[in-house]
């Protein structure tokens, strides 16, 4: 079911592996977002030309729903709850508030850098107004996404949340219930049925039709055509990353738990047919008890034909190396968006590691408790980004602002190397603009 690929023979010699192999070398899921993008600009198009006209186009064409409310009443939001299960409702306010915990400490404090009595700089984090979040609705429900977008924008001071989720043909054309749930428990109340490409569009340009006006930020997690609508968009608003398909690396030695780390393997591959799992060890003899374990959970599991496809694609494998320094390389290059560390010593290990987008440690820290209930973000960066980009925080809702103040005095101070700067550049009016405080009736 999972490939083996053996790099042992070839990392004889640490040199032999560099990184640029390295990176040819791990199992990547074929995805193409650029020919998704061809496919989704018409879309993108024509909501922004044609607004709810063609947004009941796209609900027809691809959901399946008709004659249905595109935006959905906060009376039905918050009545949503009555449905919520008990254990499920407890569940997602522990969540909510080890998160709100979490996010808090992601936001910077204002900080102040002077230059004298009278010169300083101060750097602060403002919100930006409004953000729009995106949650899935395909093979399976997201409360737990929209939670961890809604939290992190709310954690940031974002005074304006709007929440899309595709219509659902069982549920008289509204997102999912559990997206509503979800909706209630974190306040918000403006939610719109809206799926895909269109919603992405309709969160950049807006909708005056419905009510839904344009958002500075769009946010959350989709397949390869709602992270292709997100490129076509950039620059009209920001986006958070274009989210693929989710992936799992294990780093494991002859000391891990096989039955642990084949149900981490597979817990990820039930997300998606094209999920990434992948285990990397130095022993030979627990790749082969994890891939005994994977047979058998992987035949017992709910969703066993898509963890199949999955583990069996071309994204997922068993990666046999020498030893864990060389695991830790094979992890920086892959860059995975869930490492778990399993190993004998799992903080030597961690300290080699560099890009990941959350880091997993031992044996009782599987990446599922960080889906749900660790207070960690589950949305990260896929697809290798993890070597340059971070995943969903407050952060992600900030912008850093420098507010500059001098009085006449410390400006005095700073005239004539000034000037000398502007003279160089060819620039002699920024010179003058000081000058100019001193020398005109001053």
């Amino acid at each position: 079911m999972l490939r083996t690929i053996d790099l042992r023979a070839r990392a004889r010699d640490a040199e032999v592996l560099t990184r640029s192999e390295l990176l040819r070398l791990v199992p990547r899921a074929a995805v193409d977002t650029g020919t998704a993008v061809e496919r989704v600009r018409p879309l993108v198009e024509a909501v922004r030309d044609r607004g709810e006209s063609a947004l009941r186009e796209q609900a027809r064409d691809f959901d399946r729903v008709e004659g249905h409310a595109l935006r959905v009443s906060a009376e039905r939001v918050s009545a949503s709850l009555a449905t919520c299960p008990p254990a499920v409702r407890a569940a997602l306010e522990t969540l909510i508030e080890k998160l709100r915990l979490a996010s808090a400490a992601q936001v910077p404090a204002e900080r102040v850098t002077s230059f004298g009595d009278g010169a300083r700089v101060i750097q602060r984090w403002q919100p930006v107004g409004r953000v729009g979040l995106y949650a899935p609705g395909g093979k399976a429900a997201y409360p737990s996404s929209v939670i961890m977008n809604a939290v992190s924008a709310q954690a940031a001071g974002v005074p304006g949340l709007a929440l899309a989720s595709p219509a659902q043909p069982d549920n008289g054309g509204a997102p999912h219930e559990a997206v509503l749930w979800a909706a209630a428990l974190v306040g918000i109340d403006e939610v719109y049925a809206l799926g895909g490409a269109g919603a992405v569009a309709a969160f950049a340009y807006g909708v005056p039709s419905i009510g839904l006006e344009p958002v500075d930020v769009v946010t959350g997690p989709g397949n390869v055509f709602v992270a292709a609508a997100k490129r076509v968009v950039t620059g009209i608003v920001g986006i958070d990353a274009e989210a693929g398909t989710t992936e799992i690396l294990v780093i494991a030695d002859e000391t891990a738990d096989p039955g642990f780390v084949a149900a981490d393997l597979i817990s990820q591959a039930e997300h998606d047919e094209a999920a990434a799992s992948v285990l990397v060890t130095d022993s030979p003899d627990l790749a082969g008890r994890v891939l005994e374990e994977v047979a058998v959970r992987a035949a017992r599991t709910r969703h066993a034909e898509r963890v199949r496809e999955a583990l069996g694609g071309p994204q997922s494998a068993v990666i046999l190396v020498d030893d864990l320094a060389q695991a830790v390389r094979v992890s920086n290059a892959y860059g995975p968006e869930h490492l778990e560390i399993q190993t004998r010593d799992d903080d030597a290990v961690l300290a080699g590691i560099q890009d990941a987008g959350a880091i997993f440690l031992g044996g009782y820290t599987p990446v599922s408790l960080g889906d749900y209930l660790a207070g960690s973000n589950h949305v990260l960066p896929t697809g290798g980004t993890a070597r340059f980009a971070a995943g969903l925080g407050a952060h992600t809702f900030l912008r850093p602002q420098q507010v500059v103040a001098y009085d006449r005095a410390s400006l005095a101070e700073a005239e004539a190397p000034l000037v000398a700067l502007a003279e160089a550049e060819g620039l002699p009016a920024h010179g003058e603009a000081v000058s100019a405080r001193f020398t005109e009736g001053s």
